[in-house]
């Protein structure tokens, strides 16, 4: 954790909410055009046996989209979630993040606040993408929220997740939004059921649902997260979304 928290990255408040994110300076900014993307983690009890695996599904992520021909247009925070919320690191060009620092940083223990850890990542992403589009960048943004579980520990409900996703389609402040639901180790047929009503009621754009957490699901499922933010940057000035495949 030190490695990824130890950086330049200013703090921001968001008007109206208890929520704190950090960023680059956009002073500091080189580029005239940015995709914005959040990668939203559980980290609960239950992802003990993957916890590794989910590491290295992160590792990979950012090692991919280093390689990617946009790699100075992308931009990424990394959050976990358990009973609390903790962001890894704050939005930051992918230049600038280190595959190496991925390592032993997430920690398994407690419940599943994800409506909650969800609201955070919509808010964080529009506050930041606000504070972009005003300094005339233009601006596109991609989330992804990654779960073996229903909430159970949330103040808010998914009906807040709701709005707070409309607001941020509202705002006109980004050119296109994303928001991609990842049900992961789901064998359960409630579960299924709990997660799908989640993403229809909160308006996400996918579900994806993977049956285990096994290394070739999550490497597939690594090679998808970075792909997908390649493409939403590739779109960026078209004001649509690409269509994803899974």
């Amino acid at each position: 954790m030190p490695l990824l928290t130890r950086s330049t990255l200013q703090s921001h408040t968001i008007p109206g909410s208890n929520f704190t994110f950090s960023a680059a300076s956009i002073q500091g900014l080189s580029a005239s055009e940015y995709t914005i993307s959040t990668i939203t983690i559980d980290t609960s009890g239950s992802v003990h046996p993957y916890i590794d695996e989910i590491e290295k599904a992160a590792q990979n992520i950012v090692t991919a989209c280093r390689q990617s021909p946009r790699s100075e247009n992308i931009m990424l925070r990394t959050v976990e979630f358990n009973s609390a919320l903790v962001e890894t690191h704050g939005f930051k060009t992918i230049p600038t993040c280190d595959p190496a620092n991925y390592h032993k940083i997430f920690t398994a223990q407690g419940y599943t606040a994800l409506y909650d850890a969800t609201i955070n990542s919509v808010e964080s992403l529009g506050s930041y993408g606000r504070s972009l589009y005003d300094h005339d960048f233009d601006v596109n943004g991609i989330i992804f929220v990654i779960t073996d579980g229903g909430d159970n520990n949330s103040k808010r409900g998914a009906s807040d997740v709701k709005a707070s996703i409309h607001r941020l389609r509202r705002s006109e402040c980004l050119d296109s939004l994303l928001m991609i639901l990842i049900g992961v180790n789901v064998q359960d047929a409630s579960l299924s059921q709990s997660l799908e009503r989640f993403s229809k009621e909160a308006d996400f754009d996918h579900y994806i649902e993977l049956a285990d957490a096994d290394p070739n699901t999550l490497a597939k499922l690594s090679r998808f997260v970075s792909r997908s933010i390649s493409l939403q940057s590739r779109s960026l000035g078209t004001g649509n979304a690409p269509r994803l495949t899974f």
